[in-house]
């Protein structure tokens, strides 16, 4: 063989190695983003999360003087921050999400038969805040659920997958629903 060949061999097998390197690293940063916009994603579920712990207790302390007989629906939002402020998964997270948002829309419900109570500008305030960090959840759910199924996607297919099982890359979970919360709840008054 002259140089020539030799040469041009040597440049052919070059230019593939830098190729198959340069989409490795590009699967790599794809992945590698996906991954940290789950952690920014939950990072602001939590964020809104714990705002809305901060927020039941002044819910709590507003309502209970009008509501002094209703210990069982104030004690379920206490208890509900509780659990909240103590879960530390993002599965924990998600069941404990559901047993507040239900507990605060009993005590909503519970509020319509005060109707001092529903006069009163602090709770009406409370009402809102509370009701729009709900909505702000409920949307950063949604963007939650959608990083990590792009995510999933990603890493169980091909050719992402052999990069994602060399990095030892793991489904993510998504935030959803425990099968016992996903009825109807009735509110008995």
């Amino acid at each position: 063989m002259s140089t020539g060949t030799d040469l041009l061999l040597f440049t052919g097998a070059a230019f593939v190695l830098i190729a198959v390197v340069v989409y490795f690293v590009s699967i790599f940063n794809g992945l590698a983003m996906l991954k940290n916009n789950i952690g920014k994603s939950w990072a602001n579920i939590d964020v809104l999360l714990t705002q809305r712990a901060d927020e039941l207790p002044n819910l709590v302390s507003t309502v209970k003087g009008y509501m002094a007989h209703e210990q069982k629906t104030l004690q379920a939002v206490t208890d509900a921050r509780a659990a909240l402020m103590n879960a530390r998964t993002v599965g924990e997270k998600a069941g404990v999400d559901k047993d507040t948002t239900e507990a605060v829309k009993t005590l909503y419900a519970v509020a319509e038969n005060y109707p001092d109570l529903k006069a009163n500008q602090s709770f009406l305030k409370l009402q809102d805040r509370i009701t729009g960090i709900e909505n702000e959840i409920a949307d950063r759910r949604e963007f939650y659920n959608d990083s990590v199924t792009a995510y999933n996607i990603r890493i169980q297919s091909i050719p992402d997958i052999v990069v994602a099982t060399a990095l030892r890359y793991r489904p993510e979970e998504l935030f959803k629903a425990e099968e016992g919360k996903r009825q109807v709840v009735e509110v008995k008054i």
